[in-house]
């Protein structure tokens, strides 16, 4: 039988074949990632910096001919900086998982120690995938928490912008006298106006459990599409989707825990965002902290192999260095039930 030390040291095992490998792992699609052009990019930095020029446009009041026209104030520029967390995964593959066991059909000690190393590399990997959706929603909320609810970057502070108004939808409300189509018009003006001449192509909202369903049964929204999509107001359609206003509503399905124990959306709350906005949203990889990717561009996940002290096995060592953000805060609006 095939020696595991040496099936280990191949080069199916090398460095570059575990992230070529982990890289193309599919993940289960994910909402954040699937409506968001996120303008993903490798930077052989482990930090990103921001430089801001503030250009508000004013009113030119008139001056006599021959005499000085009004002297216009320099922009100011601010410079800022954001470091790029590090997320880390350890885990192996023991000897005794692979030695004795034959792969279906296979006879190959080889095949076996692939599909081990996958299976580990695949926890790994959907652990880093859901990681990297909450930091990106993180974003598209305008502040970034890590795991532990503690915050990692406040959106709002760094670029010294006020966040909007928390908007109430009044779902609740029996009356159909246009108030929930007003609501949706004033964030649709507001995001204009934040984005200023950028153009965009609409407005999104991901929106929790109990927010959704208080949309579906709000008395305005039933009677507006009464007629038209009489089938749909009687179906219903759980993490769907759902156009009023101007803006695309979604049921955001997504949590971590025992059925989504933990959802990522907060009850009775919706988010939204702008979409069709060119680097509105940005993620940026750093190289891993190994020596061979030292001032490399980096990439969205790295994985290798490492044998451990007592030889009885192989650790695998899966990470990304990723940070997600929005470059225009002031565009992104908080609503609640009511």
């Amino acid at each position: 039988m095939d020696n595991v030390l040496d099936v280990f040291s191949s080069d199916a095992f090398s460095f570059v074949a575990l992230t070529d490998a982990i890289n193309k792992i599919p993940f289960a699609p994910n909402r954040a990632s699937v409506v968001v052009d996120w303008n993903e990019q490798g930077v052989p930095v482990t930090t990103v910096e921001f430089e801001q020029i503030e250009n508000v446009l004013t009113l030119v009041n008139p001056s006599p001919r021959g005499a000085p026209g009004e002297t216009r104030a320099k922009p100011k520029r601010q410079v800022e900086v954001i470091s790029i967390p590090h997320y880390e995964l350890n885990g192996g593959v023991a000897a005794s998982e692979v030695q004795g066991v034959r792969a279906f059909g296979q006879g190959s000690v080889m095949q076996t120690a692939q599909q081990k190393v996958a299976e580990v590399q695949l926890v790994q990997a959907n652990d880093l995938d859901a990681t990297l959706e909450y930091q990106r929603l993180g974003a598209i909320k305008g502040i970034v928490l890590n795991g532990d609810g503690s915050t990692m970057v406040n959106l709002f502070t760094k670029f010294n912008v006020t966040p909007q108004t928390e908007v109430d939808f009044n779902l609740d409300s029996t009356a159909d006298d246009g108030a929930l189509l007003t609501t949706c018009t004033q964030i649709v003006r507001g995001a204009a106006r934040a984005l200023g001449g950028t153009p965009f192509t609409g407005i999104y909202a991901f929106c929790s459990d109990s927010f959704w369903d208080a949309l579906l049964s709000n008395t305005e929204r039933r009677k507006t599409y009464q007629a038209q999509n009489a089938a749909q107001l009687r179906d219903g359609d759980a993490f769907g989707t759902y156009s009023f206003g101007g803006i695309t509503f979604e049921n955001y399905r997504g949590g971590v825990g025992t059925e989504e124990s933990t959802a990522f959306i907060e009850a009775d709350k919706a988010y939204c965002f702008p979409v069709g906005v060119p680097r509105l949203f940005r993620t940026v990889y750093a190289p891993a902290d190994y020596w061979e990717t030292v001032n490399s561009d980096g990439l969205p996940r790295y994985s290798r192999l490492f044998p451990w002290d007592n030889m009885k096995g192989v650790g695998i060592d899966t990470q990304t260095n990723a940070m997600s953000y929005c470059t225009r805060p002031r565009a992104l609006f908080k609503g609640k039930l009511t």
